[in-house]
């Protein structure tokens, strides 16, 4: 429709620019054979000889000669009244040229009528030539008519043919809506067809394709969070309940009970460190994970993640060391950074073998932390996975562990503006670090 008055628009202008240039220049043509009959007059003009009259046997033109009374001098018709009103003729005689379409007394139709000042015999008369314009109306008349039918039918036409290239252009764009609605989370490989063009429309359809693509993802990984955690959460939780009704069910000495209440006490505290990692991460994915940043002192960080997983370490058999210049500042949340690290010192601690390295070393304005062990290092194909939810290199779950250790040191990292990495050591092990930004020179007071 927008089209359509658009066109509707265009082609109006354009008939009535038509129309004027096509009136203009014939008027143009009428006024050339005035000046050149106007020439004639003026040239032979006397009282006693008769007026040129090219067209006298088509009784297209006229000319009379006024004197400044009013009166007919020569006519080239002699019953034809005077051609100017006595005002127009002292108009005239005061050097003015009158060019006007009229109506002339006695005369059909409209006529051109060219008044111009003539000197004949001593005497300053009018001369006026007239030409009918009954031709040029009628070739104005059906110059409009013509519009009247081409503009119409051209508008239909233009109309039609930009409804059909419309229609031809969108149709990609409606397959794409059908397509679109029939998608839902029951069809995941459902993606819009791309039409072979490549155009706009095209590209549309790749990039919400990929957009697809990224929400299908998206859904895949939090079906499988919603299923990794209902597992993790289940396990210790039947394990309470075997613990309790073990111990309900039957009789037991005060040392098997204190044994089931110390097992069910450890299982209540995997669940709720279990708990806190979710609760970590939904914050994260809803934009709202806490940080109290400060300026805190690496060392002591990590003498905090000594103290936490000491005994952990002493029970493996296992030593902890820690490689941290005691001047080293971060800028960060002292409670997250230590919760990262002590991760990191706990996968060791779980998955490694040897002596468990804790290093910070300052670069291009940033700390690195860095964990490191003697174990068998870590399967390359867990490399690129390795920060994911839930992942763990042992799938059969039966190393402990729920798999969200890495990925809360990965967010840990990048909600401080730095980064996360994983690699095997070329002399064995693996090594896991974050980086966290610095803290920036203290300010000299006086």
């Amino acid at each position: 429709m927008a089209f359509s008055v658009a066109m509707a628009l265009v082609l109006a202008a354009m008939a009535f620019f038509v129309f004027l240039r096509v009136d203009r220049a014939l008027t143009s043509s009428v006024d050339r054979a005035l000046q050149v009959q106007a020439e004639e007059v003026a040239h032979g003009a006397r009282p006693d000889r008769p007026l040129p009259d090219p067209d006298t046997a088509g009784a297209s033109s006229v000319a009379q000669l006024i004197g400044a009374d009013g009166l007919v001098r020569t006519s080239s018709r002699p019953s034809l009244a005077p051609l100017l009103g006595k005002a127009d003729v002292t108009r005239v005689l005061a050097g003015t040229t009158i060019r006007r379409d009229t109506t002339l007394v006695g005369l059909d139709h409209e006529w051109r009528l060219l008044a111009f000042p003539v000197e004949t015999e001593g005497t300053a008369v009018v001369g006026i030539v007239a030409a009918s314009l009954e031709s040029r109306n009628e070739t104005r008349d059906r110059l409009a008519k013509e519009l009247l039918i081409v503009v119409p039918l051209a508008l239909a036409i233009a109309a039609l043919g930009g409804y059909l290239l419309a229609a031809a252009a969108l149709r990609p764009v409606e397959d794409m809506r059908r397509r679109a609605g029939e998608i839902s989370g029951s069809t995941p490989g459902e993606r819009l067809p791309v039409p072979p063009a490549r155009d706009e429309i095209s590209r549309l359809a790749t990039t919400l394709n990929a957009t697809l693509d990224r929400l299908d993802g998206a859904l895949t990984r939090e079906r499988r969070f919603v299923a990794d955690a209902s597992h993790e959460l289940r396990t210790p939780l039947a394990l309470m309940r075997t613990e309790l009704e073990l111990a309900l069910r039957h009789k037991r000495s005060p040392e098997e009970l204190v044994a089931a209440i110390s097992s069910a006490s450890d299982e209540t505290d995997r669940l709720a460190q279990l708990a806190e990692d979710l609760l970590l991460i939904a914050r994260s994915d809803a934009g709202e994970l806490p940080l109290r940043r400060t300026r805190v002192r690496v060392a002591d960080v990590a003498d905090g993640v000594v103290q936490r997983h000491g005994r952990q370490a002493a029970d493996a058999g296992r030593k902890l060391e820690v490689d941290v210049d005691p001047t080293l500042e971060a800028d960060a949340d002292p409670l997250r950074l230590e919760q990262a690290l002590g991760n990191l010192v706990d996968n060791a601690l779980r998955h490694g073998a040897g002596t468990v390295v804790m290093r910070a070393q300052r670069a291009d304005g940033m700390v690195r932390l860095s964990v490191a062990d003697s174990g068998p290092g870590i399967p390359e194909a867990f490399v690129d996975r390795a920060f994911e939810r839930f992942s763990r290199a042992d799938e059969a779950r039966g190393r402990g562990g729920s798999g969200l250790g890495l990925a809360i040191v990965d967010l840990v990292a990048t909600s401080h503006g730095g980064a996360s990495g994983i690699a095997n050591r070329p002399a064995g092990g693996a090594e896991v670090w974050l980086t966290v930004p610095a803290a920036g020179p203290l300010a000299e007071t006086s």
